[in-house]
């Protein structure tokens, strides 16, 4: 058991949600054992059978999934020790679940395509160039609206290939990296782009975005930037959609902790609430696979 705990840990889960599926864990070897089941070599019909118990016992559907959850996790344990192959639970569905996607995710792929198709246009205009540079940080860096609209000329170190963004009241700061392609689109901005805006607008701002109106509000350039991204990808919803799918790519790379601080959570809870959206991991609320009804 106590391998098992390092192991989530190591996936970057809280002591509670370890504790929690350890718990989990314990009351379905319990349940095996009586019933004369070997553990690691439970059948996807094994498994089923301990479902219907927990529904026998009235045991409420999320309460089950939460078990479910608990026992992929040890099985996926299994596999990677070598102890199995499969995984008994992949097509175990609890209906009378109701998930809630946050947003319709887009790939990694859809990301990087929207950005060169955005790049690819055809245009001098200043506000354009600017708004390559907003939406390279969508797409890289997962960067919120909050995020970009505080930012500085200051807060980028291109000498390290890196930016720095500030915490608030309901993030944490963090340095992330920029890619290379990144790195040089930074240098024109800051040295050509920006200066060309801030020289027709008469600014005097440190931000670094600003918009071409009076006003310095961040959101004031994505009201207007949001449609023509639209036109590109018509699945484009908003600025929170595309930094919802970049975590979710994130989580397909990286343990919990090391998207927690590179999405900017305060907590971990937060960024395992992304978990719902990696379609890769998560069951159709349908009739497929001999759901449990």
């Amino acid at each position: 058991m106590g391998t098992f705990k390092n192991y989530l840990l190591s996936k970057g889960y809280s002591t509670e949600t370890t504790k929690s599926y350890n718990k989990g864990l314990l009351q379905y070897i319990v349940w095996a054992e009586n019933n004369q089941i070997e553990v690691e070599q439970s059948s996807y019909n094994e498994i089923i059978s301990y479902v219907q118990s927990l529904k026998n016992r009235g045991l409420q559907q999320r309460s089950i999934q939460q078990t479910m959850n608990s026992l992929k996790h040890y099985f996926k344990w299994l596999i990677e020790r070598e102890f199995r192959n499969d995984n008994p639970t992949s097509n175990v569905n609890i209906k009378g679940i109701k998930r809630r996607k946050l947003y319709n995710v887009l790939n990694k792929q859809d990301l990087e395509k929207l950005y060169n198709d955005f790049k690819s246009i055809e245009s001098e205009k200043l506000a354009k160039k600017r708004n390559e540079i907003i939406l390279s940080l969508l797409v890289y860096q997962g960067l919120s609206s909050t995020d970009l609209a505080q930012l500085t000329i200051q807060d980028l170190k291109l000498r390290e290939g890196n930016i720095f963004i500030k915490g608030t009241r309901n993030s944490n700061e963090r340095t992330l990296k920029l890619e290379s392609h990144q790195i040089l689109d930074f240098m024109e901005y800051t040295l050509q782009t920006r200066k060309a805006i801030l020289k027709e607008t008469g600014k005097d701002t440190d931000l670094l975005f600003t918009s071409f109106g009076v006003s310095t509000k961040f959101n004031n350039i994505i009201s207007k930037f949001l449609p023509k991204l639209k036109k590109l990808n018509r699945n484009i919803e908003s600025v929170h959609q595309i930094r919802t799918s970049v975590i979710t790519q994130w989580l397909k790379h990286y343990n919990l902790r090391e998207v927690q601080y590179m999405a900017g959570h305060r907590y971990v809870s937060s960024t395992e609430a992304y978990l719902i959206n990696d379609l890769d991991d998560l069951q159709e609320d349908i009739n497929k696979y001999h759901p449990i009804g």
